[in-house]
């Protein structure tokens, strides 16, 4: 098991960077800007996207080019010929950010083993939707970790962590952009630190209490259908916590909806059966377990996105009275 240096080192860290989507490229970029030298990165293969189904260089190899660095691609992280190019580059330390599970062969490789950056206040939130999750169960606070990569995901000891708040009507897109800038400095810091030997790891089973520890496995299309018996509130948390990406969605007779925007809707005071939906002074309302929220914006089945009343409007003549979904 890789360990770090208790005293300074005289030279900058050897790098190699691993990892997928945009938020690992803004880590990435912070690294390139330190005084560490980034050798090489890993990333995913390319890959068929749009309606054209044209190859597509993931965000980490677009930025990786641009700066000239080598980048390998490999589909099979055993593969020898990959071992022996990671080998190859000699590295310090690996860094980790969005990227898939790693062999122990390429994690424990270098002298000091693989840092992985997650966006959650660890042990809080391990899996891959840690910045949707934490928005969709009302959390008021998040931010990210670094930590020793050991066999169990996101289980390995805890090295630096930045903490934020969560402000009341942020969604995921916006969530998600902070972090990944707070996540490049602490990358940077987390390295910092190892080449003064002052770095260290805290397990987690030890860590400061931080409450009730939430799960954050990898969203699927169930998990993104509204429950209207639940409370305006945490309705509310959940369309933010999908948007921009994959959306809140619920049933209509006219086929399902994704619920982009919505707003707590207080002009209602009946009782109504939650999950029933309603027109009211050309919006679209719908009712939760303790009372309505109205849909400022929605994705009708076919069309582009649009507000709640645009789409009451072009409805003309098909009318949808008064339905439940609950």
């Amino acid at each position: 098991m890789a360990t770090f240096p208790t005293t300074s080192l005289d030279r900058p860290l050897r790098i190699a960077f691993l990892g997928t989507p945009e938020f690992a490229a803004v880590c990435l970029e912070g690294l390139l800007a330190s005084s560490h030298d980034l050798i090489g990165v890993v990333t995913a293969p390319d890959r068929p996207a749009g309606r054209g189904q044209r190859m597509q260089a993931s965000e980490v190899k677009i930025a990786a080019e641009k700066h000239g660095l080598p980048v390998l691609q490999p589909t099979n992280l055993k593969a020898p010929e990959f071992l022996e190019a990671f080998k190859f580059w000699e590295v310090d330390v690996a860094v980790v950010v969005a990227f898939r599970m790693l062999p122990e062969v390429v994690w424990n490789a270098p002298p000091f083993g693989t840092i992985n950056l997650h966006a959650s206040l660890l042990p809080n939130l391990r899996g891959a939707a840690p910045i949707h999750r934490a928005i969709m169960a009302g959390l008021k606070e998040t931010g990210v970790t670094t930590f020793s990569l050991q066999h169990n995901i996101d289980t390995g000891d805890i090295l630096l962590q930045c903490s934020t708040p969560i402000e009341p009507f942020e969604d995921t897109g916006n969530l998600h952009d902070r972090l990944a800038q707070l996540g490049q400095a602490l990358i940077v810091q987390t390295l910092n630190d190892l080449i003064a030997g002052e770095l260290q790891g805290i397990p987690q089973h030890v860590y400061p209490d931080v409450g009730s520890v939430l799960d954050a496995p990898k969203l699927f299309k169930p998990d993104c259908r509204i429950d209207w018996n639940r409370s305006c509130q945490a309705n509310l948390d959940h369309i933010r916590g999908l948007h921009p990406f994959p959306k809140a969605w619920t049933p209509s007779p006219l086929g399902d909806l994704k619920i982009l925007q919505a707003k707590q809707h207080n002009r209602l005071f009946s009782k109504d059966l939650a999950g029933t939906a309603v027109v009211h002074e050309n919006n679209l309302i719908l009712a939760c377990s303790d009372g309505w929220i109205q849909i400022e914006k929605l994705v009708p089945p076919g069309k582009k996105p649009m507000t709640g009343a645009a789409w009451i409007n072009g409805l003309g003549s098909q009318t949808l009275g008064v339905w439940n979904i609950s």
